[in-house]
């Protein structure tokens, strides 16, 4: 059977694939690790699964802000809508980038982002925390670190949680507090992404419908296994099949 040019057994795979990702964001982050890479072996270009993939994860994003959105705040003299609006513009311009570059320079670029999606997650995972600071950072340089996420984010995305974690605990914002605060905030540059990349002649949709109804339900059997899974494993995981994807589309 095929469905929007895709076997049914491709699409059920990367439901599967959707599943374990949704899973893997509720309990330790990096689904897209997962999303992307599965895309990929469904034979999406790299351009198509990266899009596609911000696409089919962004509902999740949505209820993970919305939970949080009584703790989110500002940074210093930096207000929350500042921030938030910043990087509603960061996430369309990284979007319309995206847009812009040709399949073929996108996928010389993949494996250096990857690269550093793997770095960025391996970083805020395993290595030394951001301490806070006591000295206020000021508006512009608050304003600019997360416009350069932002726009970051819009592109291309992994790792951009952490990134964003990092700079908020460093401007000097308490962990469950940024947490909530880089949440809404990923869910403004992505939402602004996925408006535009939606118009896309490239997205394929049932493979968004997939691998979005499969995150929903890792969604939720992630939030019955958060206290029954050591999470260091499963970041171990990521960090491993990122590796593994950057070699694999360093050589290919």
């Amino acid at each position: 059977m095929i469905i929007a040019n895709m076997p049914l057994h491709v699409l059920v795979l990367i439901s599967l694939a959707g599943i374990y990702a949704g899973m893997q964001n509720a309990l330790a982050g990096g689904g897209s690790f997962i999303t992307f890479p599965a895309l990929l072996l469904a034979g999406l270009n790299p351009l198509a699964a990266n899009m596609s993939s911000t696409i089919a994860l962004f509902p999740s994003q949505i209820t993970s802000a919305y939970a949080g959105r009584s703790m989110v705040a500002g940074v210093g003299k930096t207000p929350f809508k500042l921030l938030f609006l910043i990087s509603v513009i960061g996430g369309t311009l990284g979007a319309l980038l995206l847009l812009s570059t040709p399949v073929s320079i996108f996928t010389r670029l993949v494996p250096w982002l990857v690269l550093f999606a793997t770095s960025a997650f391996a970083w805020g995972s395993f290595g030394r925390k951001p301490q806070q600071t006591d000295k206020p950072i000021s508006k512009p340089v608050m304003l600019c670190v997360q416009g350069i996420i932002s726009i970051y984010g819009g592109y291309f995305g992994g790792g951009i949680g952490f990134l964003m974690l990092a700079a908020l605990t460093v401007a000097g914002q308490q962990v469950r507090i940024a947490s909530a605060t880089k949440n809404n905030l990923a869910m403004a540059m992505n939402g602004a992404a996925v408006l535009i990349f939606s118009l896309s002649p490239l997205i394929n949709w049932a493979a968004v419908v997939a691998l979005g109804l499969g995150g929903i339900v890792g969604g939720y059997v992630g939030a019955w296994l958060i206290l029954r899974l050591p999470e260091k494993l499963l970041r171990r995981f990521v960090v491993l099949v990122g590796v593994v994807l950057t070699v694999w589309l360093f050589v290919r």
